[in-house]
């Protein structure tokens, strides 16, 4: 539901984020929802909220994001993307 900035079989670069990481709206992070602690996602922070921040993919038609699971724990910032096309993502159009 990242489409178009990473899509299905891209390899990106992750940097795991601590308590003390600022993770700043717009970014592309890697995350788990505590309603759902087996799926870890690839979302946008749209915000932080009590408990950790608001993510949803750039496809508005899928909703496997906040909007259906709720607050999400981010774990990692995507800093770069290494395959198919290298180099960093695109922000948000």
């Amino acid at each position: 539901s990242m489409a178009p900035t990473v899509k299905d079989g891209d390899r990106l670069l992750v940097r795991r984020v601590g308590p003390r990481s600022q993770v700043r709206e717009g970014d592309v992070v890697l995350a788990r929802f505590p309603s759902r602690p087996d799926l870890l996602v690839v979302k946008r922070v749209r915000r932080a909220v009590p408990g950790g921040h608001w993510v949803e993919g750039d496809n508005p038609f899928v909703t496997d994001d906040s909007r259906a699971y709720g607050t999400a724990v981010v774990v990692g910032r995507v800093v770069g993307r290494l395959r198919p096309r290298p180099g960093p993502l695109p922000p948000r159009p």
